[in-house]
């Protein structure tokens, strides 16, 4: 039998829903955590334990699909790794992780999740797939995949062009795997900022310590053409939320973290290296953050420019603040697929941004999977700026 279970089955195993879908659990120090889009009365180690819960299920699964002892404990040893994912895979996470469901907030994780994450792989590096650029991680080679809806306490992606699914493979085969993410949360699906971060942490905990980030955004430099990738040197957060408000969890990062570098200079020299194996005139330039979902006006577009920024979009921003927070190195890289409100005189469409995203997909592919060949390196490709 599929013993699988669901992030919201998951849940409420743990959790009673009352009312408005507010998560039930004990006030501890006033302390007050976003959850799924709510305001719950969370105790931040009870955010923690639900972090480490999902990272337990992600080892598991992979665990299971690429041959481990995991596979082993589970009967399903040599399965090709889409099967084990889907079947043997699911049924050795759900059963690892689902005997930490009866636990108490403040109980240690058990037996069988310690176990399976001493067997599981490790990721050093994950790719988080804009609108539209998903199709990398279709051409990974050795790969597996797990739907979002699967993951315990994972959010669902409901963008356009946003497949929802964590896919590990390598970028050439007999090359290290990689995590990328087919998809992301926003502030506009309804999610709050923890749950749009909520994979930081996640991540942080399967082993990952760089972080390529990817979007679709607007231009804003009449010198540039739809189409062109731009490497991000900076941010401006507009959105009018940070992903670090509230108890700080302590285990992961600063109260107050500093974020003179949090686009790492080293991601950055190799991004420009494996651009310059490229037919590609790589732009770089600051990233602005709107919340979305309607696209700006002209006068706010004026506004950004004045302010430094060169592309606009409606992520990247949040999940770059989480990951300086807990220590992962970030680079980012926008695809412009259309130009920002009042540049041109015509109307923004979604279906623009999907179909530019789509034209730069193979140009854009072999860009990052040239930085993950050059991160495979024993050494840095260039000197830092």
């Amino acid at each position: 039998m599929n013993n699988k279970i669901n992030s919201d089955d998951f849940i409420n195993q743990r959790n009673t829903n009352v009312g408005d879908g507010v998560l039930d659990v004990p006030q501890v120090n006033n302390n007050y955590i976003a959850v799924r889009g709510h305001i719950s009365r969370e105790p931040a180690a009870e955010t923690v334990k639900r972090i480490k819960e999902s990272a337990a299920y992600i080892r598991a699964r992979f665990g299971a699909a690429f041959g481990n002892a995991v596979a082993e404990t589970a009967g399903s040893a040599g399965a090709t790794a889409d099967n084990a994912a889907d079947n043997a895979a699911g049924d050795a996470a759900s059963a690892a992780v689902s005997a930490d469901c009866a636990t108490s907030a403040s109980a240690p994780a058990s037996d069988s999740i310690a176990m399976t994450a001493a067997a599981a792989p490790r990721f050093e590096t994950a790719v988080v797939l804009g609108s539209g650029l998903g199709g990398f991680a279709d051409s990974l080679c050795d790969a597996a995949a797990i739907p979002y809806a699967d993951i315990p306490h994972f959010p669902r992606s409901t963008a356009p062009g946003h497949k929802g699914r964590l896919v590990a493979g390598a970028a050439s085969p007999g090359g290290k795997k990689a995590l990328c993410l087919q998809g992301r949360f926003h502030l506009y699906e309804g999610y709050s900022m923890r749950e749009v971060t909520w994979y930081i942490r996640v991540l942080k905990e399967l082993g990952v310590s760089r972080l390529i980030l990817t979007n679709a955004s607007g231009g804003m430099n009449p010198d540039w053409n739809v189409g062109d990738l731009m490497l991000i040197l900076d941010h401006i957060n507009y959105m009018g939320q940070n992903p670090l408000t509230g108890p700080n969890l302590d285990e992961y990062g600063p109260r107050f973290p500093d974020m003179t570098r949090v686009y790492d200079p080293e991601m950055r020299a190799i991004v420009r290296k494996a651009a310059s194996a490229l037919p590609l005139g790589l732009r770089e330039g600051v990233y602005v953050a709107f919340g979305g979902p309607s696209y700006e006006t002209p006068a706010e577009i004026r506004m950004f420019r004045s302010l430094g920024a060169d592309a606009v979009g409606m992520s990247t921003v949040p999940e770059a603040i989480a990951a300086n927070h807990c220590g992962i190195k970030v680079c980012g890289i926008s695809c412009i697929t259309n130009f920002a409100a009042g540049i041109l005189d015509q109307p923004l469409t979604e279906a623009e941004v999907i179909e530019t995203a789509g034209r730069t997909g193979p140009v854009f592919a072999k860009l990052i999977r040239g930085m993950l060949e050059l991160l495979e390196q024993p050494e840095q490709p260039e000197q830092p700026e």
